[in-house]
């Protein structure tokens, strides 16, 4: 599923995910929990500014998310 997805922060991931609907519930440490009320999907985003979102978390979230890949580059 990692077809070619760009390298992202904390910050950009929130952006898309507030563009999909997506809103701040609360945030324990350094993960905040977003979800989104009209179909009950959660998402779970490590916040650690100044560092980029693992690969394999990315792929994870965007799944989380209900994204595919082509669909979340068009997003950023």
């Amino acid at each position: 599923m990692s077809q070619k997805l760009p390298v992202v922060t904390c910050r950009e991931l929130v952006r898309v995910a507030e563009r999909i609907g997506f809103a701040l519930r609360r945030q324990k440490g350094s993960h905040a929990i977003y979800s989104r009320a009209s179909d009950n999907l959660r998402v779970v985003i490590p916040m650690h500014p100044g560092r980029d979102i693992k690969l394999k978390t990315l792929v994870g979230i965007i799944e989380d998310m209900g994204l595919t890949p082509d669909t979340f580059r068009e997003l950023l």
